[in-house]
């Protein structure tokens, strides 16, 4: 039992690796219900529209005396003459300079609704180039987004704690964030929940959603629902283009109603990507919740091993040696200090102990100074890390600015 736990610690699959196959397997799982589901609910549909259309067409080629193959033809050239754009009803400009805003603000956003496409090679090849660069500082932007957003819920937020901990009596009035407050854990590096934080993100994108149907509803015409449904789309980028606004020639009070429609695909956009990469954080916990459940536990002697050995070869700042006695594994040999690692949870090298008391420094003067600013943050930094170490991107910022999230690697 103990050699089949050596053998399956030393495996190329670590906790990132199984949490990504994981999340595959559930990814695929997840697209084959949602395949199902919709199949069972959109084909039947489907087939009895289908079915109607063969009639009608048979219908109006016997009573006009048409054949065919020349009714055919001709639903062929109105089907291009739809994708080029063009309509029976007057329709705006696609390509006048409102209408071309629009399209590269579908382009950059990745909604790509595609009711405006480029029919020259020159459109084409340009759109690759712009859409390169475009997409790629949009995501930035986006990011930018979620970091302040989640900067100012925190801020709310923790008004909201200390003045609840100035009620109970646990601060004193005149409390300023800084050093503990007996009674009180201190506020210095508080973070808020993220299920707060997807529960604020949540109710505002239900409500901007609502205040936006309301608006296409009114103006485009369509259902409550079909309106809803418009706003998902399109905020969430999926962009089908079945329903697109600001489509007619002429509307009432054009202008106002074109920057409201902006604005609100701005703002609905930039809200639920941010409630987006939260929900991905909450599954992300459920994933390892889910691979802490099928962690070895044949035996208690590879636990107590493996307890051993986990924070080994490494000093990390402010932890303490809990074992004064150093120990050996029998099977444990220590060649050279150019080892990589060792098998004994104290035993270190030269090389780490410099480099473990230089990061130790970086970390007390950068708590120092944000302590002095108003600013602290708890930091937790390991003695090899690279720039990526601590992710990329809007996971990381999530990450570091929220409490559950902060022990999860």
């Amino acid at each position: 039992a103990a050699g089949s736990c050596r053998r399956r610690r030393l495996a190329p699959l670590n906790e990132d690796n199984g949490r990504f196959l994981l999340l595959a397997a559930l990814i695929a799982a997840y697209l084959s219900a949602g395949a199902t589901v919709f199949s069972a609910l959109e084909s039947p549909s489907e087939a009895a529209a289908q079915l109607r259309w063969n009639r009608t067409l048979h219908n109006f080629s016997r009573i006009f005396n048409i054949s065919l193959p020349e009714l055919r033809a001709f639903l062929r050239s109105y089907e291009a003459a739809m994708a080029a754009g063009i309509r029976v009803d007057a329709l705006r400009p696609r390509w006048d300079f409102p209408g071309a805003f629009y399209f590269v603000g579908t382009v950059v956003s990745t909604i790509g609704f595609g009711m405006t496409t480029p029919a020259t090679v020159a459109g084409k090849l340009f759109l690759i180039v712009y859409g390169l660069f475009g997409c790629a500082g949009t995501i930035l932007f986006f990011n930018l987004f979620l970091e302040r957003i989640i900067s100012l819920l925190a801020f709310i937020m923790r008004a909201c704690y200390e003045r609840q901990l100035r009620r109970s009596g646990l601060l004193p009035p005149n409390f300023r964030t800084g050093p503990p407050v007996s009674g009180v854990s201190s506020l210095i590096g508080w973070k808020p929940s993220v299920y707060h934080v997807m529960l604020i993100l949540g109710i505002f994108a239900i409500a901007l959603s609502c205040c936006a149907s309301a608006m296409y509803t009114a103006v485009e015409g369509w259902n409550y629902v079909d309106s809803l449904y418009y706003c998902f789309v399109t905020f969430s980028t999926i962009g089908f283009g079945d329903l697109v606004s600001n489509q007619k020639a002429v509307y009432q009070h054009q202008g106002l109603y074109r920057f409201g429609n902006f604005m609100f695909i701005l703002m609905g956009v930039c809200c639920i990507y941010s409630l987006f990469n939260v929900i991905s954080i909450v599954i992300k916990q459920i994933l390892n919740w889910v691979l802490k459940k099928f962690e070895c536990r044949c035996c208690p002697k590879c636990h107590k091993s493996s307890t051993r050995l986990s924070r080994r070869n490494a000093i990390t700042p402010g932890a303490r040696l809990r074992r004064h006695n150093v120990t050996r594994d029998a099977d444990g040999q220590y060649d050279s200090d150019t080892e990589g690692r060792r098998l004994s949870g104290e035993m270190i090298c030269m090389r780490d102990l410099t480099a473990s008391s230089k990061v130790s420094l970086a970390i007390l003067q950068k708590q120092l100074s944000e302590t002095a600013n108003g600013y602290p943050r708890n930091v937790c930094i390991n003695t090899r890390q690279n720039g990526f170490s601590a992710g990329v991107g809007a996971l990381a910022i999530m990450n570091n600015r929220l409490a559950e999230t902060s022990d999860s690697r």
